[in-house]
């Protein structure tokens, strides 16, 4: 994941958020029945995306990642949703279980990078706990200030 985010940022990326929902919402106005509503729908897609993202970096874990994703497909399927209230029939159906097939594909990707993230850094820490074992090993083989000095030496190599 990339660094973690500062609150000011976080907060900044909000508030930007939802000054841009509020300038979109105000361009669905002037439409009307279900392009308003698709309009509306957008809008809060697209701020629930920013917001998502800015929590995401923020908080900087793969659970965020995961949980921001799913906070997105299901912001992406009302959108898909509600444009397949202009349908009628077997077309509106069909559009319904695309829409919920989309979601299940973007919830099921969101669950898998989660899982490969956490599976990569167990991996690291692991590889990491056994460096430093070799290398603590190692120092047993001298006495006194230069042991200590290896042991401390090879802490801040593998951050123990």
């Amino acid at each position: 994941m990339a660094a973690e985010g500062s609150k000011a940022t976080y907060k900044a990326a909000e508030d930007s958020a939802d000054a841009t929902y509020k300038a979109d919402k105000a361009k669905c106005d002037s439409l009307s029945g279900n392009d308003k509503d698709v309009c509306s729908k957008q809008a809060k897609a697209t701020r629930e995306h920013t917001k998502q993202d800015a929590k995401a970096m923020y908080k900087n874990t793969p659970k965020a990642a995961a949980d921001a994703r799913k906070s997105e497909a299901d912001a992406d399927y009302a959108v898909a949703r509600e444009k397949c209230n202009s349908l009628a029939g077997n077309a509106k159906d069909v559009c319904v279980k695309e829409a919920k097939a989309a979601k299940t594909d973007a919830v099921a990707n969101a669950k898998a990078r989660k899982n490969v993230t956490e599976a990569r850094t167990d991996a690291n820490k692991d590889k990491n706990d056994a460096a430093y074992a070799v290398a603590a090993e190692k120092c047993n083989s001298k006495a006194g200030p230069s042991k200590d000095a290896c042991i401390n030496a090879a802490k801040l190599q593998f951050n123990q």
